[in-house]
């Protein structure tokens, strides 16, 4: 009798590194590039489109900070973390809400507060967020003997939802300000911070603190930290690939290639190496269809309401934009830029760099 093959299990949806690992769903091994990132520096801000794997990143350094060794085995950072010290964490996910309405923000940021609070105790005078969480960093030190760990995941959702909402827009950001400020007075007492965001908002004072973080969006360390390459691809997913060829009648190095053309092109830096988009890889590859699945479920609404307001029409845009790395980097804080908003929220990639002009 035949062996039956398992078949393999698409973590399409679920962003819990955790969840992942217990459920025995395939995992794309970026354990080394965590262990490179967390000891190679303190604070870091990653930009990256939706659905491209920053909340599995995130909880991915929550399990590597919390000691979890036992869901790293098999992984890259087995062989390299030896000491697996556990910290206290603290993650802060803004995703997962709509902050249209007054009062969404207040609400996500006394949850997360309070929930730590009931482990870490509470003093009655921290009256503001900013000084409860001030607080929480340093009982938590006092109370563990090691330094915290901030997760920051989609730090800048509370201010695209409320594009078109100036008042509610600077309500949030005046919010969010009085928490981020808070990294600069807690330094002597966090191990490291990671945010994450689909837009970088350059006035928020997030990238102005004395220990502002590294920006490592478009960073040739790091550019392939999310998202699945060409060697990913083939080493773990060519069964699959194999399998999808015969739906579709094609060779498998046909199917490579139309994989490549539908869905691979992103770049992190200039001359990296291509990434495919995750979310549509993994969607293609489990219903064996060559479907625009991202474009379905991916794009922002911000992106929507900043066309419509700069009547921006795509079907005139030219393909070869150039632009400075400070200007595709740098959102803003008045939506102006839509060629920053276009490469951010995944609708334009580097396709070359010109030393010369600092361009791309």
């Amino acid at each position: 009798m035949p062996k039956r093959v398992a078949k393999m299990k698409y973590p399409i949806g679920i962003q819990t590194f955790e969840k992942i690992v217990e459920g025995g769903y395939v995992y794309v091994d970026k354990t080394e590039l965590i262990y490179k990132l967390v000891n190679m520096g303190e604070y870091y801000f990653l930009s990256r489109p939706r659905r491209f794997g920053k909340s599995l990143l995130t909880t991915t350094l929550e399990a590597y900070f919390l000691g979890r060794k036992e869901l790293f085995r098999g992984l890259a950072m087995e062989r390299l973390e030896t000491n697996w010290t556990t910290y206290p964490v603290f993650h802060l996910d803004f995703s997962g809400e709509s902050y249209e309405k007054k009062g969404t923000a207040e609400a996500v940021i006394n949850k997360f507060l309070s929930e730590n609070e009931t482990k870490y105790g509470k003093d009655d005078t921290e009256t503001t967020f900013g000084l409860r969480i001030l607080g929480l960093i340093t009982r938590a030190k006092e109370q563990t003997g090691q330094k915290a760990v901030l997760l920051i995941d989609e730090y800048d959702k509370p201010l695209t939802d409320t594009i078109g909402q100036p008042e509610l827009q600077d309500r949030n950001r005046a919010l969010l300000q009085s928490i981020y400020v808070v990294m600069k007075r807690a330094d002597s007492s966090i191990r490291f911070a990671f945010i994450t965001g689909v837009t970088r908002y350059g006035k928020l004072g997030i990238f102005s603190a004395a220990n502002n973080p590294e920006d490592i969006s478009i960073n040739h360390a790091f550019a392939n930290i999310c998202g699945i390459t060409e060697p990913e691809l083939h080493h773990y997913f060519d069964n699959e690939v194999m399998e999808f060829a015969k739906v579709m009648n094609v060779t498998k190095d046909e199917m490579y290639e139309l994989l490549k053309r539908k869905y691979d092109g992103y770049h992190f830096y200039p001359n990296s190496e291509d990434i495919y988009n995750p979310f549509s890889l993994l969607g293609a590859l489990k219903a064996k269809s060559l479907d625009n699945v991202w474009f379905a479920t991916g794009t922002p609404t911000y992106l929507v309401k900043i066309l419509k307001k700069k009547n921006f029409d795509l079907t005139k845009f030219n393909n070869d934009i150039i632009a400075t790395s400070e200007s595709i980097a740098s959102f803003g804080n008045g939506e102006e830029n839509v060629t920053a908003a276009l490469y951010q929220s995944g609708y334009l990639t580097i396709k070359s760099y010109e030393r010369d002009s600092n361009a791309y």
